[in-house]
């Protein structure tokens, strides 16, 4: 059969919106190519084909994810088991080591829009939500991997993945804000931290919070060996359809955020002393960056957000890649599994009781398109 995602295999009544949406608006036509290309490998799974087009056309999401990380393991110089069907990928890297990876997504109760609106997405209320589900995502795949009963064979008892880090690759779909998140929210999933409030001051910690029913949902759960089993959580708010706008060059207005590491000669240099702190560079009437600036040590860090004409954005299919590491992991990755440039790297010191995180200058973090000024 055709391995077009496109080729129109589900009756319209039970197509998922956002596919419909893609399917049909002009606007979107040359990002059907791209992701077209994105699943190769994966569509060439013995009788798979037609039940993973079938997917992507009634759920959308899901599958959108693990085309988008079949492209980005192949890109980091991995060899694709597709002879194993779960979980969802068996990477071999350049040393012959084989690590299991299990992708996930956080979905909304109804199919939302591709686009987002200009809501910057900090609220308190959306940032509880958004931990809560990405919480419940990662312990559900959790007793997937231990058995729960349910799944006949649970991942740990399959000869293919004992001994092997098992990952989760976890990106956030639940709502039309998801993109916004930056790493907030999983931050506090994996090592209970809240959002800085003072760069020149410790990240406070929290170590529950309360469901709509009022149980106790634990967070922090790399902070201890609850999860050993679970070896790093891959986490991206980027690849999402908007990688796919983004590289079919489609997309009217962008924002996005890079995060800076410069060290204080350079920055000295470069800037000067009057841009610690936060300050507004506006390039045109259509080009503005918005960033912060502060001593880190023997670098100065921070972040800009740029806010432009898609025209002016670039990006690789990388660009927004996340990797957190369990420090009590009973088959941790190797230091070199997942190397990237554009990837960023966060461990959890266990004495210290606090996020280190590994970077290059101008690191993606988060972006969001949209292909109509109207």
């Amino acid at each position: 059969m055709s391995k077009d995602l496109f080729n129109v295999i589900v009756e319209e009544s039970k197509q998922d919106l956002l596919f419909k949406q893609v399917l049909t608006d002009p606007i979107y036509a040359k990002t059907h190519v791209i992701i077209n290309e994105w699943g190769e490998g994966l569509l060439e799974r013995s009788g798979e084909a037609k039940k993973f087009i079938k997917e992507f056309q009634t759920t959308f999401n899901s599958s959108f994810w693990e085309l988008y990380l079949n492209k980005a393991f192949k890109s980091l110089g991995f060899d694709i088991d597709y002879s194993k069907a779960s979980p969802d990928f068996n990477l071999i890297n350049k040393d012959n080591r084989r690590i299991s990876v299990e992708a996930v997504t956080s979905n909304p109760s109804k199919s939302q829009k591709l686009e987002i609106d200009s809501s910057d997405g900090n609220d308190e209320d959306f940032l509880n939500e958004s931990t809560l589900k990405l919480s419940g995502k990662i312990r559900d795949k959790h007793q997937l991997y231990l058995g729960d009963g349910k799944k006949k064979h649970p991942y740990s008892s399959l000869e293919h993945v004992k001994g092997n880090p098992f990952v989760l690759a976890v990106s956030p779909f639940d709502s039309k804000l998801a993109q916004t998140q930056n790493n907030t929210a999983i931050n506090r999933v994996l090592y209970g931290l809240e959002p800085p409030k003072d760069y020149n001051l410790p990240q406070e910690a929290i170590e529950f919070m309360l469901n709509k029913n009022g149980k106790n949902v634990d967070l922090g759960i790399f902070t201890n060996d609850s999860y050993k089993e679970i070896s790093a959580v891959i986490f991206s708010t980027t690849g999402t359809f908007g990688k796919a706008v983004v590289e079919a060059g489609t997309a009217s207005l962008v924002r996005a955020t890079r995060m800076r590491k410069i060290g204080i000669v350079e920055f000295m240099a470069k800037e000067g002393l009057d841009k610690i702190g936060r300050f507004r560079t506006q390039i045109s009437d259509t080009y503005d960056i918005f960033s912060e600036r502060f001593f880190s040590g023997y670098d100065v860090c921070g972040h800009d957000m740029y806010l432009y004409e898609g025209t002016e954005h670039t990006e690789t299919h990388l660009d927004g890649l996340q990797i957190y590491h369990n420090p009590y992991a009973l088959y941790p990755l190797g230091e070199d599994d997942f190397n990237g440039y554009e990837i960023i790297h966060y461990f959890y010191d266990v004495n210290k009781k606090s996020m280190d995180i590994k970077y290059n200058d101008n690191t993606l973090v988060s972006r969001n398109t949209i292909t109509s000024f109207a």
